[in-house]
């Protein structure tokens, strides 16, 4: 009986740190139903039933991790990454892109000239 009352004050333990950590941690705009200094003062003050409340009630629900290093330079929009869209890496690779610039710039310088000329 001893052994399992130990073994109890070391998972109570071990959990109260976690939720203590976990609160500390988390961003205050996160926090669910009450202000995050109330969350701590409750897992402080109550070990092993204010660490499951916190689970249960105060835990963020869609934790948002950190990108790994390599992940940086991706995308923050997936939908540019859909298999079969073609976007040139320079502008040197897509001529007709460069050829409808032109066009259209003289196009406007065309419109900006008769326009100074009418006035």
């Amino acid at each position: 009986m001893l052994y399992f009352d130990g073994l109890l004050g070391f998972v109570t333990l071990g959990l109260w740190i976690f939720c203590l950590v976990d609160v500390i941690t988390t961003d205050e705009s996160s926090c669910r139903n009450m202000p995050k200094g109330l969350w701590l003062l409750v897992v402080l003050v109550l070990p092993l039933i204010g660490s499951i409340v916190w689970l249960v009630a105060g835990r963020p629900q869609q934790v948002t991790r950190a990108r790994a290093p390599y992940e940086r330079n991706a995308p923050a929009f997936p939908e540019y990454d859909r298999p079969g869209r073609f976007a040139a890496t320079s502008p040197e690779d897509d001529e007709e892109f460069l050829r409808k610039c032109r066009e259209r710039a003289e196009a406007q310088r065309k419109m900006a000239r008769e326009k100074r000329g009418d006035e």
